[in-house]
C-alpha cells in the first residue's frame, strides 16, 4: 500500500508542476502576443501616415506639372 500512496503522491507533484509550468508558459505567450499587437497598431498608425503622405506628394507632382505647363505657355 505504501508503493500505491507513493506513486498518488508523484502522479499529483508531477501534475501540479507541469500545471505550473503550462501557466508560467501561458503567461509568457500571453505578453509576447500582447507586445506583437502593440507593434501591430503602431505600425497601422505609419502606414496611415505613409498612405498620406504618398497622396500629397502626388498632388504635389501634379501642381508642379500645372506650374510648368503655365511656365511654357508664358515663354
Amino acid at each position: 500500500m505504501d508503493d500505491l500512496k507513493k506513486t498518488a503522491v508523484a502522479l499529483g507533484v508531477a501534475l501540479t508542476v507541469q500545471t505550473i509550468g503550462g501557466l508560467v508558459w501561458a503567461g509568457g505567450a500571453a505578453a509576447r502576443i500582447a507586445t506583437l499587437e502593440e507593434r501591430v497598431g503602431e505600425q497601422r498608425l505609419v502606414a496611415e501616415r505613409l498612405a498620406r503622405l504618398e497622396e500629397q506628394g502626388v498632388a504635389t507632382r501634379a501642381a508642379v506639372a500645372r506650374i510648368e505647363h503655365r511656365l511654357e505657355e508664358m515663354r
